[in-house]
């Protein structure tokens, strides 16, 4: 993975976590529910990531 697109996906889900956060205060579920839809985003691009990585390791060895 390369290190832009972890700090990419990194800062996608401290945007997330920021906005769920502030509809926690706020009181405002669709600032909540999208907080975490940012988070479940980054999420998945770094297991993305990840499985290139393997992808990468594994073709290397061979």
């Amino acid at each position: 993975m390369s290190l832009e697109d972890r700090a990419k996906a990194t800062g996608k889900n401290l945007e997330g976590k920021a906005q769920e956060a502030m509809g926690n205060v706020t009181g405002d579920p669709q600032d909540k529910a999208e907080g975490k839809a940012k988070q479940a985003e980054a999420q998945a691009r770094h297991a993305g990531e990840d499985l290139k990585d393997k992808a990468k390791e594994t073709i290397d060895r061979a």
